[in-house]
């Protein structure tokens, strides 16, 4: 049987704070990368290209490759590939792939795939889908805030 102490209980409960509040008090990191990756890979191997054919994340596989700015990118295809190749600033996430919301606040924070948004053809990704909804309700301040913070924000 699990006995539940007060410490436990808390503990529990710290664990239990939305991803908001956990996003709010963590600082940017100095001297961040200029593009984010978690491993190595950029967008955590999701396909970047992918998003503006309108199929949202999908997996990039390690056969179809590109080395840019000091990242890994994989993609589903090599036509994917190709394409991403012959023009990164095309197809690479804003920001460096860091959540644009954090950028925004000026903070570096990482992204999951699955928190996506494309604006004015330009591919935003964001910390969690809880931070998503918050990017939604004014991206267009929060875009504006974000390129005055952008990239200045990595060395900070």
């Amino acid at each position: 049987m699990t006995q539940i102490t007060r410490r436990s209980a808390l503990i529990g409960t710290v664990g239990l704070v939305s991803g908001l509040a956990t996003f709010a008090a963590l600082p940017a990191r100095a001297g961040s990368a200029p593009v984010f990756s978690a491993d190595g890979l950029a967008i955590r191997g999701a396909d970047t290209v992918a998003y503006f054919a309108g199929n949202g994340p999908v997996d990039g596989k390690s056969d179809f490759s590109h080395e840019w700015k000091g990242a890994k990118w994989l993609f589903a295809s090599a036509e994917n590939r190709d394409k991403f190749a012959a023009n990164p600033m095309r197809y690479a996430p804003q920001y460096g792939g860091y959540c644009a919301f954090a950028i925004a606040k000026g903070k570096t924070k990482s992204i999951v795939p699955e928190a996506w948004t494309i604006i004015d053809d330009k591919l935003y990704l964001n910390y969690s889908l809880g931070v998503r909804k918050r990017w939604l309700k004014d991206t267009a301040g929060y875009i504006n805030q974000a390129d005055a913070n952008w990239p200045g924000v990595l060395s900070s």
